[in-house]
Protein backbone atom coordinates (compact mmCIF):
# COMPACT_ATOMS: atom_id res chain seq x y z
CA UNK A 1 0.00 0.00 0.00
CA UNK A 2 1.09 3.58 -0.56
CA UNK A 3 1.40 5.61 1.86
CA UNK A 4 3.02 9.29 3.21
CA UNK A 5 4.98 9.08 6.07
CA UNK A 6 4.90 12.31 8.12
CA UNK A 7 7.49 12.59 10.71
CA UNK A 8 6.97 15.85 13.49
CA UNK A 9 9.77 18.23 14.75
CA UNK A 10 10.45 19.98 18.12
CA UNK A 11 7.26 18.11 19.44
CA UNK A 12 8.95 15.07 20.19
CA UNK A 13 10.99 17.19 22.69
CA UNK A 14 7.77 18.60 24.76
CA UNK A 15 6.90 16.63 28.15
CA UNK A 16 3.46 15.95 29.63
CA UNK A 17 1.66 18.23 27.31
CA UNK A 18 2.72 16.45 23.92
CA UNK A 19 -0.47 15.21 23.17
CA UNK A 20 -1.99 19.32 22.90
CA UNK A 21 0.62 19.44 20.03
CA UNK A 22 0.22 16.48 18.75
CA UNK A 23 -3.27 17.15 18.18
CA UNK A 24 -3.16 20.81 16.70
CA UNK A 25 -0.62 19.21 14.45
CA UNK A 26 -3.05 16.52 13.41
CA UNK A 27 -5.96 19.65 12.73
CA UNK A 28 -3.46 21.58 11.21
CA UNK A 29 -2.46 19.13 8.57
CA UNK A 30 -6.04 18.50 8.08
CA UNK A 31 -7.21 21.99 7.15
CA UNK A 32 -4.04 21.74 4.86
CA UNK A 33 -5.61 18.85 3.06
CA UNK A 34 -9.18 19.94 3.02
CA UNK A 35 -10.94 19.12 -0.29
CA UNK A 36 -8.95 16.21 -0.92
CA UNK A 37 -9.74 12.27 -0.28
CA UNK A 38 -7.57 10.52 1.75
CA UNK A 39 -7.54 8.88 5.82
CA UNK A 40 -4.83 10.49 8.19
CA UNK A 41 -3.56 8.19 11.46
CA UNK A 42 -1.43 8.54 13.83
CA UNK A 43 1.50 6.63 15.02
CA UNK A 44 4.12 6.67 17.28
CA UNK A 45 6.40 10.15 16.39
CA UNK A 46 4.51 10.31 12.80
CA UNK A 47 1.77 10.33 10.89
CA UNK A 48 0.25 8.28 7.69
CA UNK A 49 -1.37 9.08 5.49
CA UNK A 50 -3.21 6.63 2.72
CA UNK A 51 -6.23 6.02 1.05
CA UNK A 52 -5.57 9.27 -1.30
CA UNK A 53 -5.76 10.05 -4.74
CA UNK A 54 -2.19 8.90 -6.47
CA UNK A 55 -2.56 11.51 -9.33
CA UNK A 56 -2.70 13.99 -6.72
CA UNK A 57 0.29 12.74 -4.65
CA UNK A 58 2.70 15.96 -5.84
CA UNK A 59 -0.13 18.38 -4.62
CA UNK A 60 -0.49 17.11 -1.55
CA UNK A 61 2.93 17.03 -0.86
CA UNK A 62 3.53 20.44 -1.70
CA UNK A 63 0.39 21.37 0.79
CA UNK A 64 2.26 19.54 3.50
CA UNK A 65 5.20 20.90 3.32
CA UNK A 66 3.85 23.94 4.62
CA UNK A 67 3.01 22.76 7.22
CA UNK A 68 4.56 23.97 10.57
CA UNK A 69 5.20 21.24 12.88
CA UNK A 70 6.48 18.78 10.29
CA UNK A 71 10.20 18.16 9.92
CA UNK A 72 9.77 16.00 6.96
CA UNK A 73 8.03 13.52 4.69
CA UNK A 74 8.35 10.49 2.83
CA UNK A 75 6.64 8.77 -0.21
CA UNK A 76 6.56 4.60 1.28
CA UNK A 77 5.16 1.86 0.87
CA UNK A 78 3.65 -0.42 3.13
CA UNK A 79 4.04 -4.10 3.44
CA UNK A 80 3.44 -6.94 6.51
CA UNK A 81 6.98 -7.47 8.46
CA UNK A 82 8.50 -10.04 6.37
CA UNK A 83 11.52 -10.42 4.75
CA UNK A 84 10.13 -11.47 1.32
CA UNK A 85 7.55 -8.42 1.10
CA UNK A 86 10.21 -5.86 2.41
CA UNK A 87 12.59 -7.32 -0.56
CA UNK A 88 9.89 -6.49 -3.25
CA UNK A 89 8.97 -3.27 -1.79
CA UNK A 90 12.88 -2.54 -1.79
CA UNK A 91 13.46 -3.48 -5.29
CA UNK A 92 10.81 -1.02 -6.60
CA UNK A 93 13.16 1.88 -4.84
CA UNK A 94 16.65 1.30 -6.67
CA UNK A 95 17.45 3.09 -9.52
CA UNK A 96 18.92 1.81 -12.88
CA UNK A 97 22.31 2.47 -11.65
CA UNK A 98 24.54 4.01 -8.66
CA UNK A 99 25.29 2.87 -5.39
CA UNK A 100 23.03 2.49 -2.46
CA UNK A 101 22.70 1.59 1.50
CA UNK A 102 20.45 -0.46 3.19
CA UNK A 103 19.33 1.53 6.52
CA UNK A 104 16.99 0.14 8.87
CA UNK A 105 14.99 1.04 12.01
CA UNK A 106 13.52 -1.64 14.04
CA UNK A 107 10.93 -0.18 16.07
CA UNK A 108 9.34 -3.43 17.06
CA UNK A 109 11.90 -5.21 18.93
CA UNK A 110 10.02 -8.44 18.42
CA UNK A 111 10.96 -9.06 15.11
CA UNK A 112 13.51 -11.87 15.07
CA UNK A 113 16.06 -9.83 13.13
CA UNK A 114 18.38 -6.66 14.18
CA UNK A 115 18.58 -3.74 12.80
CA UNK A 116 22.04 -4.58 10.77
CA UNK A 117 21.19 -8.09 9.87
CA UNK A 118 18.14 -7.13 7.99
CA UNK A 119 20.14 -4.22 5.74
CA UNK A 120 22.42 -6.39 5.22
CA UNK A 121 19.83 -9.38 3.99
CA UNK A 122 17.87 -6.91 1.91
CA UNK A 123 20.94 -5.20 0.55
CA UNK A 124 22.04 -8.53 -0.45
CA UNK A 125 19.23 -9.36 -2.23
CA UNK A 126 19.14 -6.40 -3.90
CA UNK A 127 22.74 -6.75 -5.33
CA UNK A 128 21.56 -10.24 -6.61
CA UNK A 129 18.39 -9.20 -8.61
CA UNK A 130 20.69 -5.90 -9.83
CA UNK A 131 24.37 -6.50 -10.66
CA UNK A 132 24.87 -3.51 -11.98
CA UNK A 133 24.21 -1.78 -8.51
CA UNK A 134 27.06 -1.43 -5.87
CA UNK A 135 26.76 -0.88 -2.34
CA UNK A 136 28.83 2.03 -0.41
CA UNK A 137 27.94 2.13 3.02
CA UNK A 138 29.73 5.31 4.00
CA UNK A 139 28.72 7.37 0.88
CA UNK A 140 26.41 6.27 -1.12
CA UNK A 141 24.16 8.25 -3.98
CA UNK A 142 20.60 7.17 -2.62
CA UNK A 143 19.69 4.90 0.18
CA UNK A 144 16.68 1.95 0.71
CA UNK A 145 14.98 3.51 3.97
CA UNK A 146 13.17 0.24 6.01
CA UNK A 147 11.23 1.26 9.42
CA UNK A 148 9.73 -2.20 10.80
CA UNK A 149 6.70 -0.89 12.77
CA UNK A 150 5.14 -2.08 16.57
CA UNK A 151 2.28 -2.80 14.54
CA UNK A 152 3.38 -5.92 12.03
CA UNK A 153 4.26 -3.40 9.35
CA UNK A 154 7.15 -2.22 7.57
CA UNK A 155 7.66 1.20 5.81
CA UNK A 156 10.11 0.99 2.62
CA UNK A 157 10.93 4.63 1.26
CA UNK A 158 14.02 6.31 -0.41
CA UNK A 159 13.70 9.85 -0.40
CA UNK A 160 13.55 12.43 2.79
CA UNK A 161 11.43 15.69 1.77
CA UNK A 162 12.33 18.10 4.05
CA UNK A 163 9.39 20.73 5.54
CA UNK A 164 9.38 24.01 7.30
CA UNK A 165 9.92 22.68 10.69
CA UNK A 166 8.92 24.78 13.58
CA UNK A 167 5.82 24.54 16.06
CA UNK A 168 2.26 23.97 14.94
CA UNK A 169 0.06 26.48 14.50
CA UNK A 170 -2.03 27.67 17.51
CA UNK A 171 0.21 26.74 20.25
CA UNK A 172 2.17 29.77 20.31
CA UNK A 173 -0.85 32.33 21.11
CA UNK A 174 -1.95 34.76 18.95
CA UNK A 175 -0.26 38.24 17.20
CA UNK A 176 -1.97 40.88 15.08
CA UNK A 177 1.00 41.47 12.19
CA UNK A 178 1.38 44.89 10.74
CA UNK A 179 0.96 43.69 7.25
CA UNK A 180 2.32 46.64 4.97
CA UNK A 181 2.87 45.52 1.40
CA UNK A 182 6.62 45.30 1.49
CA UNK A 183 9.18 42.64 1.70
CA UNK A 184 9.56 42.58 5.10
CA UNK A 185 6.20 42.60 7.41
CA UNK A 186 5.00 39.07 5.43
CA UNK A 187 8.55 37.11 6.78
CA UNK A 188 7.89 38.41 9.93
CA UNK A 189 4.43 37.03 10.12
CA UNK A 190 5.73 33.61 8.64
CA UNK A 191 8.79 33.53 11.11
CA UNK A 192 6.13 34.06 13.88
CA UNK A 193 3.67 31.37 12.39
CA UNK A 194 6.70 29.08 11.95
CA UNK A 195 6.80 29.56 16.37
CA UNK A 196 3.28 28.48 16.30
CA UNK A 197 1.63 31.82 16.63
CA UNK A 198 -1.70 32.09 15.02
CA UNK A 199 -1.69 35.35 12.61
CA UNK A 200 -4.07 37.62 12.57
CA UNK A 201 -2.86 40.77 9.46
CA UNK A 202 -3.76 44.65 9.96
CA UNK A 203 -3.23 46.64 6.73
CA UNK A 204 -3.19 50.65 6.65
CA UNK A 205 -4.58 52.78 3.42
CA UNK A 206 -4.69 55.79 2.66
CA UNK A 207 -6.95 55.90 -0.19
CA UNK A 208 -7.12 57.70 -2.40
CA UNK A 209 -3.82 58.48 -1.70
CA UNK A 210 -3.13 54.93 -1.85
CA UNK A 211 -4.85 52.61 -4.75
CA UNK A 212 -7.30 50.02 -4.99
CA UNK A 213 -3.92 47.48 -6.56
CA UNK A 214 -2.43 48.66 -3.37
CA UNK A 215 -4.71 46.85 -1.08
CA UNK A 216 -4.91 43.75 -3.75
CA UNK A 217 -1.70 43.72 -3.32
CA UNK A 218 -1.89 43.09 0.73
CA UNK A 219 -4.46 40.50 -0.09
CA UNK A 220 -2.47 38.53 -2.14
CA UNK A 221 0.30 38.34 0.47
CA UNK A 222 -2.37 37.63 3.02
CA UNK A 223 -3.34 35.02 0.66
CA UNK A 224 -0.10 33.54 0.49
CA UNK A 225 0.91 33.78 4.13
CA UNK A 226 -2.48 31.62 4.81
CA UNK A 227 -0.48 28.33 2.98
CA UNK A 228 1.54 28.66 6.28
CA UNK A 229 -0.65 30.20 8.71
CA UNK A 230 -3.89 27.77 8.30
CA UNK A 231 -6.00 30.58 8.91
CA UNK A 232 -6.04 34.08 7.80
CA UNK A 233 -8.04 37.06 8.35
CA UNK A 234 -7.47 40.97 7.29
CA UNK A 235 -8.46 44.05 9.18
CA UNK A 236 -7.99 47.02 6.75
CA UNK A 237 -8.10 50.47 7.76
CA UNK A 238 -7.85 54.08 6.65
CA UNK A 239 -5.30 56.25 7.93
CA UNK A 240 -6.13 59.12 5.29
CA UNK A 241 -8.04 61.72 8.00
CA UNK A 242 -4.91 61.21 10.44
CA UNK A 243 -2.31 61.60 7.74
CA UNK A 244 -3.61 64.45 7.16
CA UNK A 245 -4.04 65.66 10.06
CA UNK A 246 -0.41 64.79 11.09
CA UNK A 247 0.91 66.93 7.74
CA UNK A 248 -1.32 70.23 8.70
CA UNK A 249 -0.41 70.42 12.61
CA UNK A 250 2.90 68.38 13.11
CA UNK A 251 6.55 69.36 11.78
CA UNK A 252 7.16 67.41 8.39
CA UNK A 253 10.05 65.53 9.51
CA UNK A 254 7.85 63.77 12.97
CA UNK A 255 5.11 62.42 10.01
CA UNK A 256 6.20 58.80 10.03
CA UNK A 257 7.39 58.81 13.83
CA UNK A 258 3.46 60.19 14.85
CA UNK A 259 2.16 58.01 12.18
CA UNK A 260 3.61 54.31 13.70
CA UNK A 261 2.09 55.72 17.03
CA UNK A 262 -0.79 55.89 16.01
CA UNK A 263 -0.60 52.62 14.33
CA UNK A 264 0.64 51.28 17.12
CA UNK A 265 -2.15 52.49 19.08
CA UNK A 266 -5.03 50.82 16.73
CA UNK A 267 -3.16 47.53 16.26
CA UNK A 268 -3.47 47.03 20.32
CA UNK A 269 -7.37 48.05 20.26
CA UNK A 270 -8.00 45.47 17.54
CA UNK A 271 -5.95 43.00 19.48
CA UNK A 272 -7.55 43.18 22.70
CA UNK A 273 -10.88 43.33 21.24
CA UNK A 274 -10.01 39.86 19.19
CA UNK A 275 -8.43 38.43 22.47
CA UNK A 276 -4.88 38.84 20.34
CA UNK A 277 -1.44 39.17 22.57
CA UNK A 278 0.68 40.40 20.76
CA UNK A 279 1.75 43.08 17.78
CA UNK A 280 4.15 41.70 15.29
CA UNK A 281 6.14 43.98 12.63
CA UNK A 282 8.80 43.61 10.64
CA UNK A 283 11.09 45.95 11.36
CA UNK A 284 14.88 45.82 11.39
CA UNK A 285 17.19 47.51 13.47
CA UNK A 286 18.53 50.69 11.28
CA UNK A 287 17.05 49.69 8.37
CA UNK A 288 15.23 52.92 7.80
CA UNK A 289 14.65 56.22 9.67
CA UNK A 290 11.51 54.87 11.72
CA UNK A 291 13.51 51.73 12.82
CA UNK A 292 16.08 53.32 14.72
CA UNK A 293 16.07 52.56 18.19
CA UNK A 294 15.15 55.64 19.56
CA UNK A 295 12.01 55.49 17.35
CA UNK A 296 11.19 52.09 18.16
CA UNK A 297 11.24 53.61 21.71
CA UNK A 298 8.97 56.48 20.68
CA UNK A 299 6.26 53.69 19.33
CA UNK A 300 6.21 51.62 21.74
CA UNK A 301 5.62 53.96 24.63
CA UNK A 302 2.03 53.94 22.97
CA UNK A 303 0.94 50.27 23.80
CA UNK A 304 1.10 47.70 26.41
CA UNK A 305 1.10 44.70 24.62
CA UNK A 306 4.30 42.65 23.59
CA UNK A 307 6.06 44.11 20.58
CA UNK A 308 7.23 41.07 18.45
CA UNK A 309 10.08 41.65 15.81
CA UNK A 310 11.19 38.39 13.92
CA UNK A 311 13.56 40.32 11.89
CA UNK A 312 15.30 42.67 14.14
CA UNK A 313 18.53 41.65 13.63
CA UNK A 314 18.29 40.55 9.87
CA UNK A 315 19.65 42.41 7.04
CA UNK A 316 18.22 43.14 3.83
CA UNK A 317 19.51 40.21 1.80
CA UNK A 318 18.86 37.44 4.81
CA UNK A 319 15.18 38.84 4.68
CA UNK A 320 15.04 39.12 0.52
CA UNK A 321 16.15 35.04 0.76
CA UNK A 322 13.36 34.30 3.36
CA UNK A 323 10.49 36.11 1.54
CA UNK A 324 11.80 34.38 -2.15
CA UNK A 325 11.72 30.74 -0.97
CA UNK A 326 7.88 31.09 1.11
CA UNK A 327 6.74 32.83 -2.23
CA UNK A 328 5.90 36.30 -0.96
CA UNK A 329 9.06 38.47 -2.87
CA UNK A 330 7.20 38.86 -6.46
CA UNK A 331 4.20 39.92 -5.10
CA UNK A 332 5.75 42.58 -2.60
CA UNK A 333 7.83 44.62 -4.99
CA UNK A 334 4.54 45.55 -7.04
CA UNK A 335 5.16 48.94 -7.80
CA UNK A 336 1.98 49.95 -5.28
CA UNK A 337 2.60 52.36 -2.93
CA UNK A 338 1.67 52.04 0.94
CA UNK A 339 0.41 54.88 3.36
CA UNK A 340 3.51 55.28 4.41
CA UNK A 341 4.71 56.80 0.97
CA UNK A 342 1.99 58.99 1.63
CA UNK A 343 3.26 62.86 2.72
CA UNK A 344 6.81 60.94 3.41
CA UNK A 345 9.06 63.88 4.27
CA UNK A 346 11.95 64.39 2.92
CA UNK A 347 14.37 64.60 6.24
CA UNK A 348 12.73 62.14 9.09
CA UNK A 349 13.80 62.46 12.32
CA UNK A 350 15.83 59.66 13.37
CA UNK A 351 16.91 59.62 16.86
CA UNK A 352 13.55 61.34 18.01
CA UNK A 353 13.40 62.07 21.85
CA UNK A 354 9.84 60.86 23.12
CA UNK A 355 9.14 64.08 25.01
CA UNK A 356 9.50 65.92 21.80
CA UNK A 357 7.49 63.45 20.23
CA UNK A 358 4.56 63.94 22.60
CA UNK A 359 4.63 67.93 22.56
CA UNK A 360 4.42 67.40 19.02
CA UNK A 361 1.53 65.33 18.84
CA UNK A 362 -0.15 66.83 21.61
CA UNK A 363 -1.64 69.44 18.62
CA UNK A 364 -3.42 66.13 17.71
CA UNK A 365 -6.94 65.14 19.00
CA UNK A 366 -5.80 61.65 19.17
CA UNK A 367 -8.30 59.69 20.96
CA UNK A 368 -11.54 61.08 17.85
CA UNK A 369 -8.74 60.45 14.97
CA UNK A 370 -8.30 56.90 16.56
CA UNK A 371 -12.14 56.60 16.75
CA UNK A 372 -12.82 57.58 13.22
CA UNK A 373 -10.33 55.26 11.93
CA UNK A 374 -11.63 51.93 14.10
CA UNK A 375 -15.16 53.07 11.94
CA UNK A 376 -13.24 52.57 8.45
CA UNK A 377 -12.25 49.01 9.66
CA UNK A 378 -13.47 46.18 6.36
CA UNK A 379 -12.76 42.55 7.56
CA UNK A 380 -11.96 40.02 5.06
CA UNK A 381 -11.49 36.82 5.64
CA UNK A 382 -8.92 34.69 3.30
Amino acid sequence: MRVIVLRYSEIHLKGANRSYFENMLFSNIKTALSGYEYSLEKSTTRYLIRAFNEDKTNELVDKLKNVFGLHSLSLANEVNSNIDEITQAALSYTKSDGSFKVVTNRADKTFPMRSMDVSAEIGGRILNACSYLTVDVKNPDWNINIDIRENGKTLIYRDVIKCVNGMPVGTGGKGILLLSGGIDSPVAGYMMAKRGMSIRALHFHSYPYTSQLAKDKVLQLAALLKKYSVHMTVDIVSVTKIQTEIHKKCPEEFMITILRRFMMRIAEIIAKEKGIGAIITGESLGQVASQTLESIITTNSVVTLPMFRPLIGFDKDEIIEIAKRIGTFETSILPYEDCCTVFLPKNPVTRPKLKIVEKVESVLDVDELIAEALQSVETVEI
